[in-house]
């Protein structure tokens, strides 16, 4: 049994104050209670004094290295790839219902609608799923076609509807830009802030 301790003097001469919680002085409110009124005063002078101004966000048009690597990558992917591989006319024969079809079959994979989609085009929701497609491989820093390109001669399977949709939209518009995928544009892009 351990020793008892000894006190050096009565517990009431010790200089430390004893905790009250009754009486009206020491009445203990909630932090969300109301605040008094002289406080919502100081309050409203304060906010009426400074003035808001909102941030300009100005997005830098310039390309970034990122860009430009990708643009390389999908010319030179373009121009190595003769048009009559297998594969390239495999996709040009998808037809357009295909096209709808495969994009029907995925949402019906889905349990829940997909958010946030309702103003892309059926081509740039296929090209998304594409992108945040892991089994494909990764999708920042890289092209597209040529993303597509070495999953099909890695045997990873990957839908002939995305080519067919790359396929076609640089038929249409010959801009290298959506071969870009959107995770990288996220990552890359440059946005300035000016808190003017």
């Amino acid at each position: 049994m351990p020793p008892k301790r000894r006190s050096s003097g009565p517990a009431t001469n010790s200089q430390q104050s004893t905790l009250a919680f009754h009486g009206a002085s020491n009445k203990v409110t909630k932090a969300g209670t109301r605040a008094p009124a002289g406080k919502n005063n100081v309050i409203s002078e304060v906010s009426k004094k400074k003035e808001v101004k909102p941030e300009v966000i100005n997005i830098v048009e310039e390309p970034t290295t990122a860009e430009t690597a990708i643009i390389d990558q999908t010319t030179e992917e373009v121009v190595a790839q003769p048009e009559s591989a297998p594969e390239d006319i495999e996709a040009r024969r998808v037809t357009d219902a295909a096209i709808k079809k495969y994009w029907a079959a995925k949402e019906k994979q889905r349990v829940a609608p997909r958010v946030h989609q309702q103003d892309l085009s059926l081509h740039e929701k296929i090209l998304r799923e594409f992108d945040m497609s892991g089994q494909y491989g990764p999708c920042t820093g890289i092209a597209r076609l040529k993303r597509w390109r070495r999953a099909y001669r890695l045997d990873l399977d990957p839908p002939i509807e995305v080519l067919a949709v790359l396929l076609r939209e640089m038929d249409v518009d010959s801009n290298v830009e959506l071969q870009r995928s959107q995770v990288d544009e996220l990552l890359n892009s440059k946005v300035k802030v000016d808190a003017t």
